[in-house]
């Protein structure tokens, strides 16, 4: 999991006018959450008419956006929905790029910015309530596949969920894992120089888009019960994780017990994707499962394509993730395209054709 970088809180701005139409149409909606006792900020793409008004979403001095149509209207028919969890430290708008090959493909995509992790809002102490995760992503179904304007779109027989790194982790607890404290514990001691548990030494977090100072999260602290409760949504009947977060934590059992179809993607050559993502072994023990690696990617290729000029932009503002820098990689628009077919294929095999 990723932890929040200065770089993508701070540099956030407004899109640049699409020049074509897009039949992609995409809405920021709020969705009320039980959990937070407050409305979460959603962002949903779906097929459209084509008409409404050419935006780019997630433009900003890094990334390069992804043309939408901005309250377009929703096309006819009912369709599959998929939800998003984005990893830590960034939005839903940093997935936009695969949300909006889903939409093109015939799904409706919904993905909140999860309060405490998000990009401007995330400290260490609220990085492994995933707990609070999943119920965002249950409160979002609730909302779409209940009483409201959606209701006539939404399948809501055929709902699945796409979670990268920290959302990877949220997308298997809604399938059915469940985390075990004491294996996370040991992950963070005989690996604290993995990306998230250097993220649990404190230091600096952010909390209304800014950066606040914060003390060392003891990992024996959480609350064990709600930390290690099931979270399975049976609403949800197919799941894709890239480079899943806890990928050692989760309790053996319960990845058995897993019973929707499951896809799980790493970024990486054999050999070179870090521990605390590596998900082969995850995958293996979850029944009927499918498994695949991404050569000549890392970790950050799942992001948005990077600018031209993002890696240096991004050192001179102290940023230490090596957020844009594709030395030995592959151009990341195509790690994008193997991506967005594993993907698709995967709900679609799942979520239009039954399973």
């Amino acid at each position: 999991m990723r932890r929040p970088t200065l770089a993508l809180l701070a540099l956030l701005s407004a899109g640049i006018p699409a020049l074509a139409d897009n039949h992609v149409g995409v809405r920021e909606i709020r969705v009320a959450s039980p959990e937070r006792g407050a409305a979460l900020d959603v962002t949903v793409w779906y097929p459209s008419e084509g008409d409404g008004e050419a935006t780019v979403i997630g433009d900003n001095r890094v990334f390069e956006g992804t043309p939408a149509s901005r309250n377009a209207t929703i096309g006819k028919g009912r369709f599959p929905l998929v939800l998003l969890s984005h990893g830590s430290g960034s939005r839903a708008i940093g997935m936009a790029w695969i949300a909006t090959k889903l939409a093109e493909a015939g799904f409706i995509v919904a993905g909140p910015d999860h309060p405490g992790t998000t990009s401007g809002d995330s400290t260490p102490a609220a990085t492994p309530r995933i707990w609070e995760r999943t119920r965002d992503l249950s409160a979002i179904v609730t909302a779409l596949a209940g009483d409201g304007p959606w209701q006539a779109s939404v399948d809501r027989e055929r709902i699945g969920v796409l979670g990268f790194s920290l959302g990877g982790s949220t997308a298997m607890e809604l399938a059915g894992a469940r985390a075990d404290l004491d294996a996370y514990v040991r992950y963070c001691e005989n690996y604290a120089m993995m990306m998230d548990c250097r993220w649990f030494r404190g230091g600096r977090g952010f909390v209304n888009d800014e950066p606040v100072t914060v003390e060392k999260l003891d990992l024996r602290t959480i609350d064990r019960g709600r930390f290690e409760q099931s979270n399975r949504d049976p609403r949800i009947v197919s799941a894709v994780v890239v480079d899943p977060g806890l990928a050692m934590a989760f309790q053996p059992e319960s990845l058995k017990s897993i019973d929707i179809p499951l896809t799980v993607i790493n970024l990486g050559s054999a050999g070179k994707i870090p521990v605390a993502v590596l998900a082969d072994r995850l995958a293996g023990q979850v029944p009927g499962s499918a498994y695949a690696q991404v050569d000549d990617s890392d970790h950050f290729s799942f992001l948005p394509v990077c600018r031209q000029g993002a890696a240096d932009f991004l050192k001179s503002v102290g940023e230490s993730d090596p957020i844009c820098e594709e030395d030995g990689l592959r151009l990341r628009a195509d790690i994008h395209e193997q991506l967005a077919g594993l993907i698709r294929q995967a709900f679609e095999r799942t979520l239009k054709s039954g399973h």
